[in-house]
């Protein structure tokens, strides 16, 4: 009896942990503390962590947020449907009391560690996205501009949390991540636009879907990387060596956009996908280096 209750004790925290979708909150902590370690003058790790954690914690409750409004939808998609809520292993009020526990605990780290700002900008994130980008998904392609604005937050927050202040820099932060994540949302949503029409999902830019308009807005959007890499090199945050680097790396992005363009392929648009997966990685990398 007791293995039994112990057994069911460890599915029950393992379905909490996907909740969080760990692997997709990670890659916003890095940006966020990205963010942070490039505005900090000298790097307390401490608070670096503590940082990450209420980072984690305030991702963790938009994702939950996410899935419960769209518990049945995800019913529908194959990619979804054993998520911990449509298969039945959390009840929608535990995923509920997950995603307050996590969103009170991170914001009240900020709030409490680091500055109001910091605070206000991750609850206005996670707002935006459990609450307007969500359900905006079934209505049209504005809904990835709208996502857009809450992805880009992290590393403006990272900055704000170490600084206490706006500026520039915040800013040119959240535009390079804000102009990067249309070809990265639209790439995803070119590789799985079947499943997502099963939801009634509408997110890529044309509506002939899987067209050669898509394709074209899609490396548009990726043009405007070109020149935003090089600010924060003239803005004195960044050396020059980092801004070769993200201009290669934008190069590199955008000749993937024009071979979906000219090959409008699945196996094209998944090239992209994980392009993108590497380039907001391999810039910021580059820029914490040269400042370093």
């Amino acid at each position: 009896m007791n293995s039994t209750l112990s057994i069911s004790a460890i599915e029950k925290m393992k379905a909490y942990f996907e909740l969080t979708k760990f692997r997709l909150s990670i890659t916003v902590v890095f940006s966020s503390c990205f963010g942070y370690a490039l505005a900090a003058p000298s790097l307390n790790v401490f608070h670096l962590l503590l940082f990450a954690l209420a980072s984690f914690l305030v991702t963790a409750s938009a994702n939950v947020i996410n899935q419960i409004k769209e518990k049945e939808l995800d019913k529908m998609m194959s990619r979804t449907q054993n998520r911990p809520l449509p298969s039945g292993r959390l009840s929608v009020r535990e995923a509920a009391g997950f995603s307050l526990l996590c969103g009170v605990t991170g914001l009240g780290i900020l709030l409490a560690g680091y500055n109001l700002y910091a605070c206000l900008l991750a609850l206005l994130s996670l707002l935006l996205y459990g609450f307007v980008y969500t359900p905006l998904k079934r209505v049209g392609p504005v809904a990835v501009a709208v996502g857009a604005l809450p992805g880009a937050f992290p590393p403006m927050i990272g900055w704000v949390a170490s600084t206490g202040h706006f500026g520039l820099e915040p800013g040119i932060l959240f535009a390079i991540q804000f102009f990067w994540q249309f070809p990265h949302f639209w790439a995803i949503a070119w590789v799985l636009d079947d499943d997502y029409k099963k939801a009634g999902f509408k997110l890529l830019p044309s509506e002939g879907g899987r067209d050669l308009s898509s394709a074209f807005q899609i490396m548009s959007y990726t043009l405007f990387l070109l020149p935003l890499c090089w600010v924060p090199y003239y803005l004195g945050m960044t050396g020059i060596n980092s801004a070769v680097i993200a201009l290669l790396s934008g190069v590199l992005f955008l000749t993937q956009t024009l071979h979906l363009m000219k090959e409008r392929t699945n196996k094209a648009a998944l090239k992209l996908m994980f392009g993108s997966f590497l380039y907001l990685p391999v810039v910021q990398i580059a820029y914490l280096l040269d400042k370093i």
